[in-house]
């Protein structure tokens, strides 16, 4: 029987094994749309080349738009693209001070 924290420390370490990568996931859709680089991608992606530069560098990370963007080009899914670059949340959770006006 496992419990909850058990469940937990295997999460922290499979995150600790494959941790935020957002190149294995452009790499991956170079790869499966036969794409030959990082140029093309922007081009089948509709963004400018700076923003795949600034992913691959650690400067800008992927957004939502963008992974819907992906997703529908490459037909992988939104989970699958999320798990290429590291992501493995389950659940997402939005603070509460969001919603609270200013």
């Amino acid at each position: 029987m496992t419990t909850k924290a058990d469940n937990e420390s295997s999460a922290e370490i499979n995150a600790a094994q494959n941790p935020y990568n957002p190149n294995r996931l452009l790499d991956t859709l170079i790869e499966k749309m036969h794409l030959k680089n990082d140029a093309a991608l922007s081009r089948a992606l509709e963004v400018a080349p700076p923003v795949i530069s600034k992913i691959r560098h650690h400067r800008l990370p992927v957004g939502a738009s963008l992974l819907i963007r992906m997703h529908e080009v490459s037909d992988l899914s939104i989970r699958e693209l999320r798990f290429l670059m590291g992501d493995r949340r389950d659940k997402f959770r939005i603070s509460d001070k969001q919603f609270k006006p200013k």
